[in-house]
């Protein structure tokens, strides 16, 4: 998302409320309403016009589902303070946190793990999980080893995905909402990094040409034949509720669970060679 800014390199607040206004598809006269302002206001906010209240910014961002670190952002453009904090991961405050990912994730082995980052990148990981990345190439974990490149790029695991054209087209669906949701500059990247990769530029024709006549199936998963066996699982994505810090509503928690009986033994039987 491109918007002009002040001298001090901070967005004005019109053209970056108008970008989110147009990024989630509101009209002036649609979003002014369920605010409860006119829309001649809200016109005279985004033509710089109108200074509005930070009462009135919180409840645009409210209705516009902005997540808290673009509140700040809003806030900081019309000239007040930000209202959400960003602690650093490894934070002292944070370790609270860290230690309840840690038992839920140690919890979950020997099925795989990983708590991430809005830009989708692994800041926790269990044991199951770690076996499997010592598949990829050192290069493509550094400088953090990001699931959608790992998973994307022709070297990293799709090279073991026997159904890369499914997977694949799940993970750039997942990309795209992640972009869209978020407007983060890093993630637009890096769509347009995995876009190019050789074995995915394929997928977006593949998608177009399909028809809705078949029903979809219910859940995608992810099928790969490991050098210890064909492994086929799904996954779920969980988030904290009702975050007030930036940094823990930026945090997912991704599960993977066996889509058969012959992946759940073979998980268990791997989970426990690795443990002796």
């Amino acid at each position: 998302m491109q918007d002009r800014q002040h001298a001090s390199g901070q967005p004005t607040l019109g053209p970056l409320l108008r970008q989110w206004r147009s990024q989630r598809r509101r009209s002036q006269l649609d979003l002014a309403l369920d605010v409860g302002i006119s829309a001649r206001h809200l016109s005279f906010i985004e033509t710089g016009r109108s200074r509005p209240s930070a009462q009135v910014l919180m409840a645009l961002a409210q209705q516009l589902e902005l997540p808290l670190r673009e509140r700040n952002r809003l806030l900081l453009a019309g000239g007040y303070a930000p209202r959400f904090a960003e602690r650093e991961w490894q934070s002292e405050s944070m370790a609270p946190v860290r230690a309840a990912l840690q038992r839920l994730l140690d919890a979950h082995h020997p099925y795989p793990g990983v708590v991430l980052d809005r830009q989708w990148n692994v800041v926790m990981a269990n044991g199951a999980a770690k076996a499997l990345v010592t598949l990829l190439p050192p290069w493509l974990m550094t400088p953090h080893l990001n699931v959608f490149r790992a998973s994307l790029h022709p070297e990293g695991m799709a090279a073991f995905t026997l159904n890369f054209a499914d997977w694949g087209t799940y993970l750039l669906d997942a990309l795209r909402r992640a972009v869209q949701v978020t407007g983060d500059r890093a993630l637009m990247e890096l769509e347009a990094e995995v876009l190019a990769y050789p074995n995915v530029a394929p997928l977006r024709e593949a998608a177009e040409r399909q028809t809705a006549a078949a029903a979809p199936p219910l859940l995608v998963p992810c099928v790969m034949q490991m050098p210890f066996g064909r492994l086929s699982l799904f996954t779920t994505l969980t988030t904290f509720g009702t975050p007030r810090d930036v940094t823990l509503e930026e945090l997912c928690v991704e599960l993977f669970y066996p889509a058969d009986e012959a992946s759940e033994a073979l998980l268990r039987a791997h989970g426990t060679s690795a443990e002796r």
